[in-house]
């Protein structure tokens, strides 16, 4: 079996990860000091690199499930726990910080709260962002899951998270889990009508994002709906 020790210590990814902080890390790297020991033929490092393509990158390592990850060779329930658990953590660090809360000056700030966690759903899901006056972030509800058309989504429940919050304006996020965020007729439909609802209710909608995988297109970027 090969430990992380049977590396050069400059070679070791904690000790860099000492010396130089954990952004200088790659991702296989990042994964190795997680799994601490490799299998027969193969450091951490070398079983991260392999999980990453075989999962094609972190983005398949968060979607797939605990049982996908542990039956791959070298990992076992322990390790799939623990990548789990780093990266559960991850998520909820983007979602945390009500005290200094995040505010929203353009489609990429808004895409940056909600990515990580929306692009690895495997069904459709509609989440509102409810902003005060000033643009910060009150909080980030989830409306709709499943398949999205336009005769679905219900323009009152929409906005009754937003009326209840006194929310100043909402941006509306949801995503595509093929992986392509190339908006809809359905997802133009969809917004004019709800910028339509929030003219008339005072609480004007700002953009509506479709999240892809490691991609996002804003509707109002695009004159889409709006």
């Amino acid at each position: 079996m090969y430990r992380i020790t049977d590396l050069q210590e400059s070679e070791r990814p904690r000790e860099r990860l000492i010396a130089l902080g954990a952004q200088a890390l790659s991702d296989a790297e990042l994964l190795a000091i997680l799994l601490r020991v490799g299998v027969q033929g193969e450091n951490a490092v070398q079983v991260g690199r392999r999980l990453l393509h075989e999962f094609g990158g972190l983005a398949g390592i968060h979607r797939a499930s605990l049982d996908e990850i542990r039956n791959h060779k070298g990992i076992g329930q322990a390790k799939a726990a623990q990548i789990k658990a780093a990266i559960e953590l991850g998520r909820r660090l983007v979602a945390s910080s009500p005290e200094d809360r995040p505010t929203i000056s353009g489609p990429e700030d808004a895409a940056r709260l909600v990515q990580y966690d929306m692009s690895a759903l495997e069904q459709e899901e509609l989440r509102v962002l409810l902003l005060n006056t000033r643009n910060q972030v009150l909080s980030i509800e989830n409306v709709y899951r499943g398949s999205l058309n336009s005769a679905q989504v219900r323009i009152g429940e929409l906005f009754r998270v937003a009326i209840r919050r006194n929310a100043a304006a909402i941006i509306v996020v949801h995503n595509h889990p093929s992986g392509d965020p190339t908006p809809s007729p359905d997802d133009v439909t969809i917004t004019r009508a709800i910028r339509e609802a929030g003219k008339l209710l005072d609480i004007p909608l700002l953009d509506h994002l479709v999240i892809g995988h490691n991609r996002y297109v804003s509707l109002k970027e695009r004159g889409l709906g709006f």
